[in-house]
């Protein structure tokens, strides 16, 4: 695993290179492009490379109930600046490293304590239920934020299919292992020296929660590679890492499941991994984050801002114990 030593977060790791090294391009263009999704559009295309991001359109609604109001992050920041460690450590390898992975045919394994388990092809996934947009803020453990229009379903709508057995308590997801496409699981410090694959869980209840977004595109179109293509989790209360990527496996269990930073180092990456501010990282303070794009620091929100709509999960639970 790659471990930072120092108590503070270097400002290298919460405002990326590139933003730094073009920040005179976008305070040039800034004074003529607005605000909100005009400017994001603007610092996009002062930015971006030549090559498409995207490979195909969605065919989505609004919800604007479950969505923030809050100004988006650019699109470059979020396919430019991304934790992937299957696709190396660093925060811009991802989109460099995962430009030809292949994300068809794809399948995803539903499977375990459910009547109805099943191998779904991904783009029959994507039918269940009707796509939503929903702009979610998105906070990562390292105390740097997003805020982004993520594209899917409730997770609920795949859950309800299988049709879970009283005996499942938990859901356990699981990401590809495909080393030849994957550089940083071939081991050594380019991937983290992690457990591969990479392993997350949430209690049922979590996973039935409207918020849970089972994931397939952001910014209109389908996901890129680097930030989880073609199907991934989005869980907006909980620390970016829960929100697991390429998944190719759900499976309904009895007992809690594995997770992959909870394996590696238990002390600092708890099952539960809320947001909250209350409870510091043993190696940086949680209290506050700096949104991609932005200079200055803002207060962290209990729950990630989502504490009117998920804190009855947790109640009577110890949220100190329980991180």
């Amino acid at each position: 695993m790659l471990i930072k030593k120092n108590t503070e977060i270097p400002s290298s790791e919460i405002t990326p290179k590139w933003l730094y090294l073009n920040r005179r391009k976008f305070l040039a263009g800034a004074g003529t492009i607005g605000v909100g999704l005009a400017a994001g559009k603007a610092f996009f295309d002062l930015t971006a490379p030549e090559q498409q991001v995207f490979a195909a359109k969605l065919n989505y609604s609004r919800n604007s109930q479950l969505s923030t109001n809050e100004p988006q992050t650019s699109l470059k920041d979020v396919t430019h600046y991304n934790n992937f460690y299957e696709f190396g450590t660093e925060k811009e390898e991802p989109a460099e490293q995962a430009k030809n992975f292949k994300t068809r045919p794809w399948s995803v394994s539903v499977e375990g304590l459910c009547n109805k388990p099943h191998k779904w092809d991904v783009d029959e996934i994507v039918k269940l239920a009707p796509l939503e947009e929903r702009v979610y803020r998105h906070r990562c453990v390292e105390a740097w934020s997003i805020v982004v229009p993520w594209i899917g379903f409730s997770l609920s709508n795949l859950i309800k299919q299988a049709d879970p057995q009283p005996k499942a308590k938990y859901v356990a997801f699981e990401t590809l292992y495909d080393p030849k496409q994957m550089p940083g699981q071939r081991g050594g410090v380019f991937g983290g020296g992690l457990d591969w694959p990479y392993v997350e869980g949430l209690r049922l209840d979590e996973a039935m929660h409207p918020l849970a977004l089972l994931c397939f595109g952001m910014y209109g179109e389908d996901l890129p590679p680097q930030d989880g293509a073609p199907i991934r989790m989005v869980i907006p209360w909980k620390y970016g890492f829960k929100s697991i990527k390429s998944i190719v496996k759900i499976s309904f269990v009895e007992k809690q499941p594995s997770t992959t930073w909870n394996k590696e180092a238990p002390n600092e990456y708890g099952f539960y991994s809320n947001v909250n501010p209350t409870v510091d990282h043993p190696r940086w303070s949680q209290a506050t984050e700096r949104r991609l794009g932005d200079f200055f620091r803002r207060k962290t929100l209990m729950f990630n801002g989502y504490g009117d709509q998920v804190a009855s999960l947790y109640n009577g639970l110890d949220l100190r114990k329980n991180f």
